[in-house]
């Protein structure tokens, strides 16, 4: 049987990484890591020889190769459909998926001045016009899923799905720059950040000995 091999880039750093990584650990399935630290001068031949868009993540099983973060949940949902990485009612899934998409293309200004830095703590940082309009819309994107599919448990859509993982990047940034969010969407933060994979993501980001001076804030040597 052909093994499943996740390549990511490094883990205080890499949104793009977590994502599918965190909704492959929940299926529970075997896979092999590869990690390759993002920004170093060897870093793109490394990563080309894995991936056709030279970027990761990039998930390879046998002969197929996926490289996009929400493809690879998508393939990972098919694969393993006893994990139910999408809601089974169909009307929810249809949310589910539509934020998710709009994660996977939206939120620039929250992506730029609020760099995923799950080591750091830094209140108050990245506050700009667009910065506070993208808060805004997640914290809505949260609050109406919640409201209209979350009550099975503590996730958008009640169990765990690829919703969440899609924003898990988005609750380490509420984190790390201690945005302020009410409580039921404080409660949905506390059960992500508590998920095991997670906690395993976060213990790996806090012992890998590299630090990109462009994703700290302010910058290192400023």
């Amino acid at each position: 049987m052909a093994k499943w091999v996740l390549a990511v880039g490094n883990k205080n750093y890499s949104s793009w990484s977590l994502r599918p990584w965190l909704a492959l650990k929940q299926t529970g399935a075997a896979f092999d890591e590869v990690v390759i630290p993002l920004y170093r001068p060897d870093s793109p031949d490394a990563i080309r020889k894995i991936s056709p868009s030279g970027k990761v993540p990039v998930l390879q099983h046998g002969q197929v190769v996926v490289w996009d973060s929400l493809a690879i949940c998508e393939t990972i949902a098919e694969a393993f459909p006893e994990a139910h990485l999408w809601p089974d009612d169909a009307g929810a899934r249809a949310v589910a998926r539509s934020i998710s998409a709009e994660m996977h293309s939206g939120f620039v200004a929250l992506r730029t001045h609020m760099p995923m830095n799950a080591r750091a703590r830094l209140p108050g940082r990245g506050r700009t016009i667009e910065s506070l309009r993208d808060i805004e819309r997640v914290r809505s994107l949260w609050g109406d899923a919640l409201h209209r599919f979350g009550r099975g448990g503590p996730f958008l859509f009640g169990r765990f799905s690829i919703a969440d993982a899609m924003y898990a990047p988005v609750v380490l940034r509420f984190r790390t720059y201690e945005v302020e969010i009410d409580t039921r969407l404080h409660e949905y933060c506390a059960a992500v950040l508590a998920l095991p994979a997670m906690e395993e993501w976060l213990a790996a980001a806090r012992t890998e000995p590299w630090t990109l001076e462009s994703f700290e804030y302010p910058p290192i040597h400023a």
